[in-house]
């Protein structure tokens, strides 16, 4: 007879376990998929803004290293699960990041003397006219890879 209760209460406490196990399953799952919906929402806003700067560097409406400088930034903060390696894949354009990137932007730029400034602006721009053509040819290819993460563009 107790051994019977001692089962029955067993019973019992292995069912209550197994019920919260059951839950905290199904609370997890519902947690993963909240994270990958916001995950590719995240992807197809990177990839929307993306292709947006590539496209206003193509009709000239975005200097060439303001907008490289926005592309690779975003590039890098895609969470896509298996990251390519964006300076292998697009090289002119990280190449003329890494050429632009040293120059004073925001408050430092506002703290340079206007004779600086302009040098600034010159260096920059000679650097551009070097790269113009060959980061204009990489951004039909990261337009593609955009339309790729994101099939809403085109």
């Amino acid at each position: 007879m107790i051994w019977a209760v001692i089962i029955a209460i067993a019973a019992c406490i292995i069912i209550a376990l197994g019920f919260y196990a059951g839950r905290l399953l199904f609370l997890l799952k519902q947690q993963n998929q909240r994270q990958q919906q916001v995950r590719e929402q995240r992807i197809a806003t990177i990839s929307e803004s993306i292709f947006t700067i590539a496209k206003a560097m193509e009709q000239q409406q975005c200097d060439l290293s303001e907008g490289v400088i926005r592309i690779v930034n975003l590039l890098n903060a895609l969470p896509v699960p298996s990251p390519i390696d964006y300076s292998a894949r697009y090289p002119q354009i990280h190449a003329l990041f890494v050429e632009v990137s040293g120059f004073a932007i925001l408050e430092a730029r506002q703290k340079l003397s206007k004779q600086e400034r302009r040098k600034q602006d010159a260096a920059r721009e000679h650097i551009e006219s070097e790269y113009e053509s060959k980061v204009l040819g990489e951004l039909s290819s990261l337009k593609s890879y955009c339309c790729e993460l994101s099939p809403t563009l085109k």
